[in-house]
């Protein structure tokens, strides 16, 4: 059992070319890149707020087809939450999907307890392979969440990972870091606590 820290893993897999790093760098950096470049494996970090404290998302953007097998179990056992991108252009971008969801649910056990979004990405595409419907059915068949978003409109981003951070049950996450608010909040409470008499 892996001892709680204070980060908080997601992995984001799916085939090749379906747009993993562009959701990842569009969430992390806010930046869009027009050119497909492979990835073998990156991690990015960022700081979330995490029940009363701040811990770390860190976001692990797997290889696409070529992924060493050893590597993909090795992202699956530790990490917490998992991210599964198909394309709604490409129907075998989906139907990859099914060998990596079934070794998510036999590494993890219990998939009901580990948060699971099925994205089709590049919903901006005028010319579709999978319509909304197709990803909630499957979605609903893997007992998991759905969203569609488009990396490269900025569509459903923030949200793709605020409702994943929504699905963990262990602890409250969240993207929004506001200290400022925090310490006006405690302010306040306080001061609601005592009365006056005049």
């Amino acid at each position: 059992m892996p001892e709680p820290s204070n980060d908080y893993r997601v992995v984001v897999f799916g085939a090749a070319g379906v747009g993993k790093s562009s959701l990842v760098l569009r969430f992390v950096r806010g930046t869009f890149r027009e050119a497909y470049v492979p990835t073998v494996e990156d991690t990015y970090r960022q700081v979330i707020g995490c029940d009363t404290s701040v811990c770390t998302l860190q976001v692990t953007d797997t290889a696409g087809s070529h992924q060493f097998p050893a590597m993909r179990r090795l992202s699956i056992s530790k990490g917490h939450a998992f991210i599964l991108v198909y394309s709604v252009t490409s129907r075998q971008s989906m139907e990859e999907l099914q060998p990596i969801y079934e070794q998510i649910c036999q590494i993890k056990g219990d998939i009901r307890k580990t948060p699971i979004m099925l994205v089709g990405n590049k919903s901006d595409e005028s010319q579709r392979e999978l319509d909304a419907l197709e990803g909630e059915a499957l979605a609903g068949k893997w007992k998991c969440s759905f969203m569609e978003t488009s990396a490269k409109m900025n569509y459903n981003v923030q949200e793709l990972f605020q409702e994943l951070l929504n699905l963990e049950k262990r602890r409250t996450l969240s993207l929004q870091v506001d200290g400022k608010k925090c310490k006006q909040q405690k302010k306040k409470d306080k001061l609601s606590g005592q009365c006056s008499v005049m």
